[in-house]
């Protein structure tokens, strides 16, 4: 089992980089748009914690920057019909406490916006993934809950703004990257400036 790979970034591409060790030995590395954006230019030194995953015909590796992102991976692999890839395009939508904040609110839509998933699928990761990840049953939400709630859509300013972005163009898993990073306690506007300053940044 390979737990762990360290060297220099010697590829970077969209969707995996090659590290090379000091041993001269260069691994191709399946990574999630969050663990990219936290990988350093090449020629620098990374260190990646790594899944390997063995088929009949195939070997795949896939890293992650925090323990977190790696469990995460592990229990989405664990849902029937979510693969490594579809599990790399969860994890590409946010931060893990993002996405157990999301698993916590039974925001169903916020899995769907991935390729591949559709309702049944993203609300059995909500119902199968909730309780492994450690939800408090107080936080827990049922599929679909969110809107009728107290504290939820009408109270969080953060969804509110996130309605907003989408109103505005962008995609669920787009607006929840502009909006991470955000200042706690902005208002709803004040998130939505915040996101369209990153935005005009990138």
């Amino acid at each position: 089992m390979i737990a762990r790979i360290a060297g220099d970034v010697a590829v970077r591409r969209g969707d995996h980089v090659v590290v090379e060790t000091a041993s001269g030995v260069g691994y191709k590395i399946a990574v999630s748009a969050y663990t990219m954006e936290r990988i350093p230019a090449v020629g620098h030194p990374v260190s990646l914690h790594t899944e390997l995953i063995v088929r009949e015909d195939s070997m795949a590796l896939y890293g992650f920057v925090t323990e977190e992102e790696q469990d995460l991976f592990t229990l989405l692999l664990g849902v029937q019909s979510v693969g490594p890839k579809m599990a790399l395009a969860v994890l590409s939508g946010g931060s893990p406490r993002e996405l157990v904040t999301a698993l916590a609110a039974g925001d169903a839509p916020r899995f769907q916006a991935v390729p591949g998933i559709g309702k049944r699928t993203a609300e059995r990761i909500i119902v199968e993934l909730r309780d492994k990840v450690g939800v408090p049953h107080e936080l827990a939400r049922t599929p679909g809950d969110e809107l009728g709630v107290s504290g939820a859509r009408d109270d969080d300013p953060r969804l509110l703004a996130r309605d907003g972005l989408i109103e505005l163009g962008y995609d669920l898993i787009e607006a929840d990257r502009l909006l991470s990073g955000a200042e706690v306690g902005l208002t709803a506007e004040e998130l939505i400036g915040h996101a369209l300053k990153a935005a005009a940044r990138r």
